[in-house]
């Protein structure tokens, strides 16, 4: 069976380089490797050989390797072509409402993000997806986003808007409340009203399909393996401690915590050379101070949850090829067995 590594964290925390450098190491130890990726910055982008869009191609310089970048709405494409009749699929598509509501909402995000990522993993035809999940909520929404959609699509405010699910629906809707909304349109100089109940009406008969394909993407989140990428900083913190009581309900609890940017342990009683100008020193002694603190992060948190810490080092230039990409996981400190 495909293996899955989650790759998961608050944004800015540089989740999307570890997700990359983990699968250039997973494809290097021999293992055919997926890394599905959103938004990567134009650096990373040319290390991995990243072109836009959701289908998956083969890195031309490293055998093994597979990248992909998520694209959102064409992923909700995909989702409404599987999940309701050809007809009202293209109108749906069409309906100028359904880009705003793929494209910008943070949970139709992370929905297409699952989607894509179960798509692959049942696809079979990796040893291993790499998933780096999409910042809203600090990642949590990713997971949480199955549920969510189908709360969405069959929900008590779609249900009030769009009617009871009787058979027929669709005819009197077009019998009776369209006539009504297109008079109202005409008053008002556009078709808008029309346009947005033609929406959710068709929005509505995916509900089914969505509602069965999220039940079958959480069973692959709690199969998963899930690492939490932070810094030391207090707000990535926080937002890493609240995988540890979000998850258990609805994904594997994380495996190890990357502590990204970690500065040097060495720094910590590192002592000025005599005769160091003072502001030099000055400075010195406020870095080690700095670098205590995150030592003590690192071990408080470890100790606290009973989790893997992985110490990433701080680097002075980031990657930008695959070879400081692998790098950077074989510099890692207490990495534990993740595939």
């Amino acid at each position: 069976m495909t293996r899955a590594l989650v790759v998961t964290g608050a944004g800015g925390v540089g989740k999307t380089t570890i997700s990359a450098a983990l699968a250039v190491t997973a494809a290097r130890s021999g293992l055919r490797t997926l890394v599905l990726t959103v938004d990567p910055a134009r650096r990373l982008s040319t290390a991995l050989g990243i072109a836009i869009g959701n289908e998956p191609e083969p890195h031309p310089e490293e055998e093994g390797l597979w990248v992909a970048m998520l694209d959102a709405t064409a992923s909700w494409q995909e989702v409404v072509r599987r999940h309701t009749d050809p007809e009202v699929a293209e109108r749906l598509i069409g309906n100028e409402f359904f880009e705003a509501a793929t494209s910008h909402f943070p949970a139709s995000q992370s929905f297409a993000a699952a989607e894509q990522a179960a798509t692959y993993i049942d696809a079979r035809a990796w040893d291993l997806v790499v998933i780096d999940t999409p910042p809203a909520a600090g990642g949590i929404d990713f997971f949480t986003a199955p549920a969510k959609m189908a709360d969405l699509v069959g929900g008590r405010l779609l249900r009030w808007l769009t009617g009871a699910r009787l058979p027929g629906r669709r005819f009197l809707f077009d019998r009776t409340a369209k006539p009504v909304l297109r008079l109202a349109d005409q008053v008002l100089g556009s078709n808008l009203l029309e346009r947005i109940a033609e929406f959710f009406m068709d929005l509505r008969t995916t509900y089914d399909g969505v509602a069965k394909r999220g039940r079958q993407i959480e069973r692959h989140m709690k199969r998963a393996t899930t690492v939490v990428v932070t810094t030391s900083d207090p707000a990535p913190m926080r937002e890493a401690v609240r995988f540890f009581h979000a998850l258990p309900e609805v994904a594997s609890r994380p495996a190890a915590v990357f502590f990204n940017r970690s500065l040097p342990e060495s720094w910590i009683d590192a002592k000025p050379p005599r005769g160091t100008d003072a502001a030099l020193a000055t400075n010195l002694i406020r870095w080690g101070v700095e670098a205590q603190k995150q030592r003590s992060a690192r071990r408080e948190l470890g100790e606290r949850y009973r989790v893997a810490i992985v110490t990433v080092p701080w680097q002075r230039r980031p990657p930008t090829d695959l070879d400081s990409l692998a790098e950077l996981i074989e510099s890692a400190d207490g990495l534990p067995r993740l595939w």
